[in-house]
């Protein structure tokens, strides 16, 4: 545990502890037989379930997600110290990717067991293991619901806990990079958790019913399909993850000054994104436009991209044709949606002084404006060739100074509230190469304009 601050080694466990007083007792002198049957037979499926999952979709971030309807139907089956026991063999065993292995492996299986243990509870509370017995199927489903909102809560508020706890943010507002709260991140599980919660729900009752235990796995069998073909999507999704690697690459290679830029860019404007309230979806189109936009400079001379001092109007008339090479590279790619305007519009400004077409306000799309704020951002946050890299809060008000003209003030606002949140913490950092004196010209936002 020595790579997580003190308060997460603490927490990781203090949850470990109340997840083994969750698992008692081991068993009740009085529990049926078959009880503990279910339960190692519940525990077998997840666990090959998850193995299963995970050889599908190599990297995912949590594939075991996929298998909640095993847990729920436990939660829903069994007696809350039984139904706790179902998660715990394959969270301690399953593979970890990322460092430190061991605190991960049993924040897991903690995570699990305490969340599992509350459905049961709030199950059992609200009379759902006499409905499932009784086949009583509007009552399970009451019963149901209460449970999934309490699995997906305890989920929820351990995830936000221990990322507040290793990242110093506060609890309401450690949900996500960029500072999603909490209770948001709880609405937008219950979704997929409701249906999982029915195919649960639909395994318990099968299971009490006389067609037993062989009836309840087929349940699993459609969703398996399901299961098939998001590991479809997710190969898919890889290889386009790989396509833009590539292209940001050779960007990053031809212009060393600006290694980074392309991802810090990206990030940015997910923060923006987010903070302006996009779905998931578009947030991730964003990110791409934010790693994509300078993909034109490929077409660009590097000694263009690389000169010292400032440039000949014929040098920055080669240089403003990035956009259009960029835009004639992505059109093709459809899965890039509104981020091909982005790269094509990502240096037009407010007031219609940009290029490559002069657009003006609202003529310009709004992803282009998003990531418009991002690049002058970062510009000016980094070291370049012809600038020196300024602190974050002069940067923020330059940006602040420019808005109405050369920025969207509702973009500039966004990144000033969530970096004034959160704070800029680039997961790529710029290529350090010594400073050099800026020369003396225009003011800062056209300076940074001059090479993005």
């Amino acid at each position: 545990m020595e790579a997580l601050p003190a308060r997460a080694r603490i927490c990781v466990t203090g949850a470990a502890l109340v997840a083994l007083l969750c698992l008692l007792p081991l068993p009740a002198p009085d529990d049926p037989a078959w009880w503990w049957q279910a339960a190692a037979l519940l525990a077998l499926l997840y666990a090959a379930g998850e193995w299963l999952v995970r050889s599908a979709r190599p990297g995912a971030a949590n594939p075991s997600g996929t298998l909640y309807p095993v847990l729920l139907a436990g939660a829903f089956l069994l007696p809350p110290h039984a139904a706790a026991l179902v998660a715990l063999p394959a969270a301690l065993l399953a593979p970890v990717e990322q460092p430190p292995l061991l605190p991960r492996r049993i924040w897991r299986a903690a995570q699990l067991v305490l969340a599992v243990r509350a459905a049961a509870e709030t199950h059992t509370a609200a009379g759902g293991r006499e409905a499932v017995a009784g086949c009583e199927v509007p009552a399970a489903l009451a019963a149901a619901g209460a449970a999934v909102v309490a699995f997906s809560l305890v989920l929820t508020l351990l995830d936000c806990l221990v990322l507040a706890l290793t990242s110093g943010s506060p609890l309401r507002r450690a949900g996500r990079t960029g500072g999603d709260a909490w209770w948001r991140l709880l609405l937008s599980s219950l979704a997929p958790l409701t249906v999982h919660g029915l195919a649960g729900l639909m395994m318990a009752l099968l299971w009490r019913s006389p067609y037993g235990p062989v009836a309840a796995l087929l349940v699993l069998l459609p969703m398996g399909v399901s299961w098939w073909a998001f590991a479809q999507y997710h190969r898919e999704r890889a290889a386009h993850q790989a396509t833009i690697r590539a292209l940001v690459q050779a960007v990053d290679i031809k212009d060393g000054y600006t290694r980074g830029h392309s991802e810090r860019v990206g990030q940015a404007a997910m923060m923006i994104a987010r903070e302006l309230g996009m779905d998931d979806e578009r947030v991730e189109v964003l990110r791409f436009a934010g790693i994509l936009h300078d993909v034109g400079k490929l077409g660009v001379p590097t000694r263009l991209l690389t000169k010292d001092g400032p440039l000949t109007p014929e040098e920055r008339r080669i240089i403003e044709l990035h956009p259009e090479y960029g835009h004639e590279m992505v059109r093709g790619i459809a899965f890039l949606g509104e981020a091909r305007a982005a790269v094509l519009h990502h240096h037009e400004r407010l007031d219609g002084t940009g290029y490559p077409y002069g657009l003006a306000g609202s003529q310009i799309p709004e992803s282009a404006r998003v990531v418009a704020v991002a690049d002058a951002f970062d510009a000016m946050t980094s070291t370049r060739s012809y600038s020196r890299a300024r602190p974050v809060p002069v940067a923020l008000k330059e940006l602040q100074r420019c808005a109405g003209a050369h920025f969207d003030p509702r973009m500039v606002a966004a990144l000033v509230r969530v970096i004034g949140r959160v704070g800029w913490h680039p997961a790529v950092t710029a290529d350090q190469s010594p400073a050099r004196v800026p020369p003396p010209a225009a003011p800062a936002a056209d300076r940074s304009g001059a090479r993005r």
